[in-house]
């Protein structure tokens, strides 16, 4: 799913009620992601998370260190307030890029926060790359 959401004064944002209903635990996981998004997990599916990241038998010692910097070492957790509200730290802000218009979008298993232009500027410039990953797959039945 895919929720617009505005960033306020105080650098919070609103999550969606579906995905609050959904959540089991009253804060969150919020550290950097990919291309300029913030990842957003439950505090179960962060350990999960760190840990297969973590775990990678392939890594070298470089790698690992690459990785734990910018995934592991931004981490915060973060409390939803009692109007379902989570504050965006100002370095996750500034990483993200965050203006106040913001979509949120709920994957398998975190969330993402993008600032609106930027994530619609990712698909733009990646849509190329996607029709080369369709023909990749083949004849695969998505929809039977």
């Amino acid at each position: 799913m895919e929720y617009l959401s505005t960033l306020d004064d105080k650098g919070r944002i609103s999550l969606p009620a579906r995905i609050r209903n959904g959540l089991k635990a009253n804060s969150l996981i919020l550290t950097k992601g990919n291309e300029n998004s913030v990842w957003l997990f439950t505090p179960q599916e962060w350990e999960v998370f760190s840990e297969k990241l973590m775990a990678a038998p392939s890594l070298t010692m470089k790698e690992s260190i690459i990785i734990q910097h910018r995934f592991i070492v931004p981490m915060v957790e973060m409390e939803i307030d009692k109007a379902g509200r989570i504050a965006i730290p100002q370095s996750l802000r500034d990483f993200a890029g965050l203006s106040r218009d913001c979509k949120i979008l709920e994957a398998r298993k975190h969330l993402e926060l993008w600032d609106s232009g930027r994530y619609d500027a990712f698909l733009k410039a990646n849509d190329e790359e996607l029709q080369k990953v369709l023909e990749k797959m083949g004849p695969v039945a998505l929809f039977t």
